[in-house]
């Protein structure tokens, strides 16, 4: 598995991740079966959040993984919190006790990694700075990171950190593109050229801010997976005709489309089957065409001006 910095850190990471939110699909043995094969491909990086199965995905992972000093040395983690039932909460009492909570049902000592879990509408990021400050002195967490957040959101907590954010988790895939297609369609009077996140694609390669796209193969809001839907004829089309070329699938093809983007991109895997686990992680070595990739980008309704 090819290698990469995480942001600005000198952490090392996979340039593919394995999510971990749907690890209680699996029994105990299929969980063990799916983490092994992981590490054996080099995918050593898993992306958790305390919502995740409620906790149980943590705990899962930890039974499988049967997590000790040395298994712990082998793999890097990262979680995520600030979700709550019908609410967001960022402050400094509820980091602390939702990265004591991950910490207990991962058994380990430390994250490498925590991202807070989308946007708190009431955020003090003077009150964060302190919870991560506090996370960061007392060895419990690494290096630390958001989710669905643009710049100025960005900025602002980053602001009062000491550390700088190392990665921003946002939902990209070849058909929820809007982040590429309004940089495409700049100064035109089209529906593309609309900017909905503030240029959080450009600012975060300004700043070295690893993305982390979740949902790869999703189309629109978790409503299904655009891989053999028709839905995408002409875009499935293309995909196999491209993956028949490259001698791989087409869920590596779908992989390897936002691996090619020079942002240095870090996709967040869900799937919970293992060949398709594998055909994800063969994206590492494949480096699409610049007319691939934009013939992919076009297949799926994407219009150049």
């Amino acid at each position: 598995m090819r290698r990469m910095k995480l942001g600005p850190s000198a952490l090392e990471v996979p340039v593919v991740a394995v999510g971990c939110m749907r690890l209680t699909s699996l029994d105990r043995t299929a969980a063990e079966r799916l983490i092994q094969t992981s590490l054996e491909s080099g995918a050593n990086f898993f992306d958790h959040a305390d919502i995740y199965g409620g906790g149980r995905c943590e705990e899962l992972f930890a039974e499988a993984i049967h997590m000790n000093a040395e298994v712990r040395e082998r793999i890097i983690l990262q979680s995520k919190c600030g979700i709550r039932r019908g609410m967001f909460d960022f402050s400094k009492g509820h980091i602390l006790a939702a990265v004591d909570g991950s910490l207990k049902r991962l058994r380990t000592e430390y994250l490498d990694v925590l991202l807070l879990h989308r946007p708190d509408a009431l955020v003090e990021p003077e009150e964060v700075a302190e919870a991560f400050a506090q996370l960061q002195s007392s060895g419990k967490v690494r290096h630390f990171g958001v989710s669905n957040q643009n710049p100025m959101q960005i900025q602002l907590l980053q602001k009062y950190l000491t550390r700088p954010v190392v990665a921003n988790q946002l939902q990209l895939s070849i058909t929820n593109a809007t982040m590429i297609s309004s940089g495409v369609n700049v100064n035109m009077e089209n529906a593309a050229a609309v900017n909905r996140d503030g240029g959080v694609l450009d600012f975060c390669r300004l700043h070295d801010i690893t993305i982390q796209p979740w949902s790869p193969f999703q189309y629109g809001f978790f409503q299904g997976a655009f891989l053999g839907s028709d839905k995408f004829p002409e875009l499935n089309r293309k995909v196999d005709e491209i993956a028949a070329r490259y001698g791989v699938s087409n869920t590596t093809i779908a992989i390897a489309w936002l691996l090619r983007h020079p942002a240095r991109m870090q996709p967040v895997v869900g799937t919970m089957n293992v060949d398709r686990l594998r055909d994800c992680f063969k994206a590492s070595d494949v480096r699409l065409s610049r007319e691939d990739w934009y013939e992919i980008y076009r297949a799926a309704g994407n219009a150049l001006p």
